[in-house]
């Protein structure tokens, strides 16, 4: 008789007990490893769960700025993550020595960093926000000083309209929500004219203009949750629908595409998230360091307890 051997699943929650470790998944990634994680959120509430666990390792999926957030949060905790390669379009966009150069321009301002950056341009810092509260802690800044938003251009854009704030803005931009076609979203609109459109505001102002709600990836999800049963076309990584699915059985979900070079439409999942997966999950588990692809998250101490200084500041303003 043929031995059943276990599943790729099996053996990762199998050897992730035998090393005391906790699974956190973005709300980007595939929807396989969304299912067998500890926890599912976005970047910071992920890190913060994982600080509070008595696991000894975090293994994160997600993309590596996320990653470090966890290590600067909990430098006691060994994380690792499935594929070092799995970066950010917002992260590449905005590097150490050009930000340092772009806030020497300005003196008089002080730099509020959206957390989709590197640890090094974190510690270059004086608070760091997310898409949640960047419009709750803005407001509490005093009204005649100088503020260098980054490195999101679209984010910055949609809070300075909310907050009445003339921003410095870094010319930095997510790749997925940058891309989504207008003229999809029209045609979209035009065949469902029942449905909600639900934006993050990292998408470009002309795009949001159509929304009937913008948020977060939490408050996204939470609009869906409160409104059971419609339908929703929804301007965000369309692996979040996933989840969507899950707490608004009977609701139906249409994520916008984008056009590509051969001006066909085309589906809008980050790449940076798809370079993750169930094998590599299983690899960074069973050989941590040895993995091909991914491993543990190294940061110099000096540039950890820098970045975690803007970290604490936004936890305290929020």
């Amino acid at each position: 008789m043929t031995k059943t051997l276990p599943s790729l699943e099996q053996q990762i929650l199998q050897l992730k007990k035998q090393r005391n470790a906790v699974i956190l998944a973005h709300f980007y990634q595939d929807s396989e490893i969304q299912d067998i994680a500890d926890f599912v959120g976005d970047s910071l509430d992920l890190s913060r769960k994982a600080s509070n666990t008595s696991a000894d390792e975090i293994i994160f999926c997600g993309v590596k700025f996320m990653a470090e957030v966890a290590k600067i949060l909990s430098p006691q905790k060994r994380v690792l993550i499935p594929d070092y390669k799995a970066g950010c379009s917002l992260e590449d966009s905005c590097q150490p020595q050009d930000f340092a150069k772009f806030r020497a321009l300005h003196p008089d301002a002080i730099a509020i960093t959206y957390i989709n950056c590197s640890a090094q341009i974190k510690a270059l810092s004086d608070i760091i926000v997310t898409s949640t509260n960047a419009q709750k802690i803005i407001s509490q800044i005093p009204k005649n000083q100088k503020i260098i938003f980054a490195p999101d251009q679209h984010l910055g854009k949609y809070i300075a309209k909310q907050t009445g704030r003339d921003m410095i803005l870094w010319n930095g931009s997510c790749i997925v929500h940058e891309q989504f076609s207008e003229k999809e979203l029209v045609k979209l609109i035009a065949n469902h004219s029942s449905a909600l459109v639900i934006a993050h505001p990292e998408c470009p102002e002309q795009l949001l203009k159509y929304a009937h709600h913008i948020g977060s990836t939490s408050s996204l999800l939470n609009f869906v949750k409160i409104n059971q049963g419609l339908e929703f076309i929804v301007l965000t990584e369309p692996h979040i629908i996933h989840q969507m699915r899950k707490i608004n059985p009977k609701a139906k979900f249409y994520d916008c595409p984008f056009i590509n070079t051969s001006g066909c439409s085309a589906c809008n999942n980050c790449p940076h998230m798809q370079l993750n997966n169930l094998e590599k999950l299983l690899e960074v588990t069973e050989r941590a360091n040895n993995s091909r692809f991914g491993g543990e998250i190294q940061l110099d101490e000096a540039i950890r307890i820098k970045a975690e200084k803007p970290l604490r500041k936004m936890l305290e303003m929020s």
